[in-house]
């Protein structure tokens, strides 16, 4: 096959500092009806896997309009990793590997958008071209720095990991700094779509129908949820034996009077704590009222009420959490603050003002999959309470296994937790020769009693 124009070739340009012309008059180049023609032939062809009658036409349009189209680069890529996987010699491997590291360079230099999955692409082309490891961590740092939120889970669990590993001794301080503004930004993005996914779900609730759009949003909604979910999940992992009691007490004392006035360091520091159960350290309360000090907030106001909550001040507790609730007008943030107050009164036991709380949270954002979560473990924990004899007890579990259900079905991003908790409580359902046994008729209701007062179904 005739080759015009080599990626090696286009290497030599970058790395001597000769760039290939962008024009910026016309994206098509210089000559614009024949950048079009190419474009379109190449294109047709490399949709649909024919990359031997794609290649001429596309090094025509890489050399003379590298910036007419994306998919210069998207199927460029394809193509030159389809030619590594059948090249049969080292030589032939490594020239490809250096014109696949090119073509990357050339689509960041002309289209420096979403460099986010960008880079995460990249970092898994190397990983399957046998890249080293630093260089991989090289482009999963620059993924990161670019938009973590836009990397794959696999890549940010690498990223992640090889991170904490790197500073978890030195610098881990670093570490959780890392994790919050890796958890921040995926939170404003699974924001994003929760708002989106609300809306259409709001219509659903009223009777209307979804549109062909409507459907589709939902559906991207859902798909993004739950890959931003599974995030969450594999930092925690990695966190966990890093981000211990016995570690962060010691870290965050040293830290204390450098900090006592950083609102931020203060914020994200109580929050550890609070997660991490570590609410016992003397420490702890010190932090809380230094930071409503620092930074008399919503935020910081659930905090004191906790530590007022504990000491039995529940009067004023209550009145710091309205307080609180008082200084928010947005809805999610509204909704953040009443799932942190419903967690602070379970922890004290009150298992009906809990799930009340864990509701009006609901209220302000429907899809707080995690608010149903709690009430989901609020009844879990009643089981032996709310029952007088074995299936009053077991029908408990399905109660909590419903709440389970109505948490995955409302967020996506949760679906493998909630799945773990719908085995869990399933598990201690009345079992088929328990209904049997007890003259019951699987599929009709039954009431579960005490605080719960919620009609299920029969399993």
């Amino acid at each position: 096959m005739k080759t015009k124009i080599t990626l090696m070739t286009m290497g030599l340009f970058l790395f001597l500092g000769t760039s290939i012309p962008t024009y910026a008059q016309d994206k098509y180049g210089s000559e614009p009806d024949k950048c079009k023609t190419n474009l379109s032939i190449f294109y047709e062809h490399a949709k649909v896997g024919n990359y031997e009658s794609a290649q001429e036409p596309w090094e025509w349009c890489i050399e003379n309009c590298p910036t007419s189209s994306k998919n210069l680069y998207k199927y460029g890529l394809k193509m030159a990793e389809s030619r590594y996987d059948k090249a049969t010699s080292e030589d032939e491997k490594a020239k490809i590997i250096t014109e696949i590291n090119d073509l990357y360079k050339l689509r960041i230099k002309h289209f420096p958008s979403n460099l986010g999955k960008v880079y995460s692409n990249w970092a898994n082309t190397l990983s399957k071209i046998g890249g080293s490891e630093e260089d991989i961590y090289d482009k999963l740092t620059k993924a990161f720095k670019a938009d973590p939120a836009n990397m794959s889970v696999k890549n940010l669990g690498k990223f992640y990991q090889k991170f904490t590993d790197k500073n978890k001794d030195s610098n881990p301080q670093l570490v959780f700094d890392t994790y919050d503004d890796i958890t921040e930004a995926v939170g404003k993005k699974m924001d994003k779509y929760s708002k989106k996914l609300d809306a259409i779900v709001t219509k659903e609730t009223n009777g209307q129908s979804l549109s062909s759009k409507d459907k589709k949003t939902k559906r991207t909604a859902e798909i993004n949820l739950k890959a931003l979910g599974q995030i969450e999940g594999v930092l925690d992992n990695t966190l966990s034996s890093v981000a211990t009691c016995e570690r962060l007490i010691p870290l965050y004392t040293n830290s204390f009077e450098a900090n006592k006035s950083n609102a931020k360091w203060l914020k994200r520091a109580v929050s550890r704590l609070y997660q991490k159960e570590c609410t016992d350290a003397a420490l702890y309360p010190k932090m809380v009222e230094a930071y409503v000090n620092a930074a008399p907030s919503s935020d910081a106001y659930v905090f004191y009420a906790g530590i007022l909550m504990k000491k039995g001040s529940e009067n004023k507790a209550i009145e710091y959490f309205n307080k609180a609730i008082a200084l928010e007008t947005e809805a999610y943030k509204k909704a953040n603050l009443y799932y942190k107050i419903a967690r602070i009164i379970k922890r004290k036991g009150a298992k009906s003002r809990s799930r009340d709380y864990a509701y009006k949270a609901l209220k302000q954002k429907p899809s707080m999959g995690k608010a149903y979560l709690l009430i989901a473990s609020l009844y879990y924990s009643s089981a032996n309470s709310c029952g007088t004899d074995e299936v009053s007890k077991r029908m408990v579990y399905v109660a909590a296994a419903d709440k389970a259900r109505k948490a995955k079905a409302v967020d996506p991003s949760i679906t493998s937790t909630a799945n773990k908790y719908i085995k869990s409580y399933m598990g201690n359902a009345p079992s088929k020769k328990l209904i049997f046994t007890e003259g019951l008729t699987s599929g009709s209701s039954h009431k579960v009693g005490c605080w719960i007062g919620e009609t299920v179904k029969i399993p």
